[in-house]
């Protein structure tokens, strides 16, 4: 009896693994608790919650607080941001990757 076993190209694992990525984003980011995070919670649970402050460079920024400015939803905000976030954490491990495997092929 003889087995086979399947074989999947790398770029077909590459785009899967994307799509994959870019749907749980997308979805479970649309579905995500409208509640704080635990930091949030804790502060407004012992009290000093009003004296946090927004950091100068995120405050201005379009993806601020797990949104984007522009959309008007809460829900679909929350889910472009994380389709974006997750887009802009692939691009760049992608680019590292790049050149991380271009270099080690230099000296070969």
């Amino acid at each position: 009896m003889s087995t086979r076993r399947a074989s999947v190209s790398t770029r077909t694992l590459v785009l899967v693994g994307l799509l994959v990525a870019l749907v749980l984003a997308g979805f479970v980011s649309y579905y995500a608790s409208s509640h704080p995070d635990g930091l949030e919670f804790v502060a407004g649970d012992k009290g000093f919650l009003d004296t946090a402050k927004d950091h100068k460079s995120s405050a201005d920024s379009p993806m601020s607080d797990y949104s984007t400015k522009g959309v008007d939803d809460p829900r679909l905000s929350g889910a472009v941001a994380g389709i974006t976030g997750t887009v802009l954490v692939l691009v760049i491990a992608g680019g590292v990757a790049l050149l991380v495997r271009r270099r080690t092929h230099v000296g070969d």
